[in-house]
């Protein structure tokens, strides 16, 4: 971790969310979630802005996985 609490690479953002990497790089591409840094190995996402996965509490294995966070707030577009 950088140093600053709350942070966590994208290994550890998958695990804590029960998806896929691939999904969490959406979310951020979205605009669901915020992206801390850049380049290969160097992008935090804040742990604060996810909702964690439900786990079996002795063998941590996958129950269901958490919500995705919701889309931002878009500005009406005029027709």
């Amino acid at each position: 971790m950088s140093g600053e609490h709350g942070l966590i690479d994208e290994g550890a953002a998958s695990f804590y969310v029960g998806r896929p990497g691939s999904t969490i790089r959406r979310w951020a591409a979205e605009g669901r979630i915020t992206r801390h840094g850049s380049g290969r190995g160097k992008v935090r996402y804040d742990v604060f802005e996810l909702n964690g996965a439900e786990r079996d509490e002795y063998t941590n294995e996958l129950i269901a996985p958490g919500a995705p966070p919701p889309l931002p707030m878009s500005e009406a577009r005029a027709a």
